[in-house]
């Protein structure tokens, strides 16, 4: 892997065209443009976009999670194609924790296709466990989600 520099910070109006390439590279049913701008406003929404090189380089990934109360949930999560197993989503992950860790919450979930190696990998390499499974939960093809928690300590 390449010694990249990363900037991570929230995500702004202006991240948005980037959010959506990403998005449609990475997902067979992508969000709409109206969902993004809405977790930009939502309280409890943490919209945060990697950057490669600093403030000016390329978006490469992006994570919207909530913090409500005690608990993280991330929702949505897409690194670009072409910057996978380079330790951006890594990178990302250990930022999401962190924040939760430092926000009080004592525990992380997610959900994600039961197909997704790559995705229950990482998310497993940071101690992530499967927890349930929900049946024919993206409408997409009917694809099961893996729900994976992970308790803060």
């Amino acid at each position: 892997m390449a010694d990249i520099g990363l900037a991570i910070a929230p995500a702004t109006e202006g991240d948005l065209d980037g959010v959506m390439e990403i998005e449609k590279a990475s997902f067979r049913a992508p969000w709409k443009m109206e969902a993004f701008r809405a977790e930009l406003a939502n309280r409890y929404s943490r919209f945060t976009g990697v950057r490669i090189e600093g403030a000016g380089g390329p978006l490469a990934a992006f994570a919207i999670y909530w913090l409500v109360v005690d608990e993280v949930h991330i929702i949505n999560f897409a690194v670009a194609p072409e910057w996978r197993r380079r330790g951006v989503g890594r990178a990302l992950l250990a930022h999401i924790i962190r924040d939760g860790a430092d926000s009080g919450c004592r525990l992380i979930g997610l959900e994600v296709r039961a197909g997704n190696e790559g995705a229950i990998a990482l998310y497993r390499g940071f101690g992530f466990s499967p927890v349930s499974v929900r049946p024919k939960y993206y409408v997409d093809n009917d694809e099961d989600a893996l729900v994976m928690m992970l308790e803060l300590k």
